[in-house]
């Protein structure tokens, strides 16, 4: 039997699952890391941390699985993306914490290139928003913000990698420093159209061309695993940002198919096949994955907070000891009694594009529980899917059938009929919910032999559940009018 071994390196934890060639789940590890909050609005990563649990998960979930490293016939990796490492080439040290999508510190930065008018060559160019999301200004402030990192860049002693990057430098000991297309996409520094790095851009940003990584397909041979962490040199044959592998992981494989992720954040793709389109209600144009020498374009929404709400009602406010929790709290009370929360708590993605938002919980009266805000936390999530899905229509998109859903939220059963009451289509999840690391490890098998073709993967996908949507649309519109009021209260809260 063909074992694939896929790398799930999350925002707040790192995971292995070991598929067989069924794509059956044969085990799997996960460990949280630290997060790194320095200032309002930063945050951080050791990129040590990073690779110290994703290697000990790996092992873990080979040792669970009772396999050898010459047992796995590929490794495919699946990240968060845009987080940025600049590391030392000769020690492989990093010179800086990781800095995490999330992270705003440099929305100022961006806030200068839109008032240069520089913002319509970065959309045409990457298909991206100018925002401090995306990795390109991330790079900058190490480089003239750690003491001689820009020297040593220039003199071609740094790298720079998103995580997908780090990871086979780390797994290859040096080796091999590579990207994949799709990762490439988020850096603000890649051409969607040349698919190669952008002079313009790299000049525009003061990015020395010597730190960047070789682009690669999201399918296929990119390198080898030292046989010193696993037992074997394993073939290192898929890499791809985890939405877009997640994406892939659906089966979502034709233009117009799309998935919404339930993770720390909310991402819908649109796929749209090998054609570039461009958004003109603020969501992005990226790359979905390249393999054959053949790529797939997406329309993506990014929603920054997701699931992360659930963990800042468990770990901020304390009001529920685990994330299970929520559901039965939350669905105690038939209704929000009035509450919205909008969770901004790092500024607002698509379609807003407001890094100055901040987290508002409006309309509360004496009588507002603890199970009021949490259903609110719960329609926050649905209701910030409900604004991505009407953008994608704005653009063109033809109305939805049904949403595809998967990501650890995607298990709670409220949430998900809340979201299929709220968009008025039916919400399908499928039965195997980790569809990022499934789709790493369907873009590593089909490199390496292990599944046969798209048409055998579609045949893997099964349903769960349907959620149905049950609610009126008078008041399905007097929830969206008030979603609405409330985020146009969060905009603009922090100073600039």
């Amino acid at each position: 039997m063909g074992y694939i071994l896929a790398l799930d390196q999350g925002t707040t934890s790192s995971r292995a699952i070991v598929f067989d060639e069924t794509a059956r789940v044969v085990a799997s590890a996960q460990q949280e890391f630290e997060q790194i909050f320095p200032k309002a609005g930063w945050v951080e990563h050791r990129p040590m941390d990073i690779w110290n649990t994703q290697l000990a998960c790996a092992q873990k979930a080979m040792q669970q699985a009772g396999l050898q490293g010459r047992d796995i016939a590929a490794i495919g990796i699946t990240n968060q993306r845009e987080t940025t490492v600049v590391w030392n080439r000769k020690t492989g040290q990093p010179v800086y914490n990781a800095i995490v999508w999330q992270d705003r510190r440099t929305a100022a930065t961006c806030d200068r290139l839109r008032e240069q008018g520089k913002a319509p060559l970065i959309k045409r160019s990457t298909g991206l928003e100018t925002d401090a999301y995306f990795s390109a200004t991330k790079l900058s402030w190490i480089l003239d913000h750690v003491a001689g990192a820009r020297a040593m860049a220039q003199a071609g002693e740094l790298a720079f990698g998103t995580i997908d990057c780090w990871l086979i430098w780390s797994l290859t000991r040096g080796a091999a420093h590579v990207t994949d297309v799709s990762n490439a996409s988020r850096t603000m520094l890649l051409n969607i159209h040349s698919l190669q790095w952008d002079d313009e851009l790299l000049e525009l940003f003061n990015v020395p061309r010597s730190v960047l990584p070789t682009i690669v397909d999201s399918s296929g041979l990119m390198a080898q695993c030292d046989a010193s962490l696993l037992g074997a040199p394993i073939p290192i044959a898929a890499a791809a940002g985890d939405q877009q592998a997640a994406t892939f992981g659906q089966t979502a494989f034709a233009p117009g198919e799309a998935k919404n992720t339930y993770g720390t954040g909310c991402f819908m793709l649109l796929n749209t096949g090998a054609e570039v389109v461009e958004s003109h209600n603020r969501l992005l144009t990226t790359v979905g994955w390249r393999m054959n020498g053949q790529t797939h374009y997406m329309l993506e929404g990014s929603v920054f907070m997701g699931g992360a709400v659930v963990q800042w009602l468990r770990d901020g406010l304390g009001m529920i000891q685990h994330a299970a929790e929520v559901e039965p709290l939350a669905a105690s009370v038939p209704s929000t009694d009035g509450v919205c929360l909008v969770p901004a708590f790092a500024g607002l993605g698509a379609p807003h594009w407001d890094p100055y938002a901040r987290g508002t919980l409006v309309g509360m009266t004496r009588g507002t529980t603890k199970a009021h805000i949490a259903r609110a936390a719960l329609e926050s999530i649905a209701l910030q899917t409900v604004d991505l899905v009407q953008a994608m229509q704005r653009d063109g998109a033809a109305p939805l059938c049904e949403l595809r859903v998967d990501g650890g939220a995607s298990n709670n059963g409220l949430l998900m009929q809340i979201q299929a009451d709220l968009l008025g289509v039916p919400v399908v999840r499928p039965t195997v919910t980790e569809t990022t690391a499934l789709g790493a490890a369907y873009l590593a098998g089909l490199a390496v032999g292990v599944f046969d073709g798209l048409d055998s993967l579609k045949a893997n996908w099964t349903v769960d559940a349907r959620f149905e949507p049950a609610m009126g649309i008078d008041e399905r519109g007097a929830l969206l009018d008030r979603w609405h009021r409330a985020v146009e209260r969060a905009k603009g809260w922090a100073d600039a």
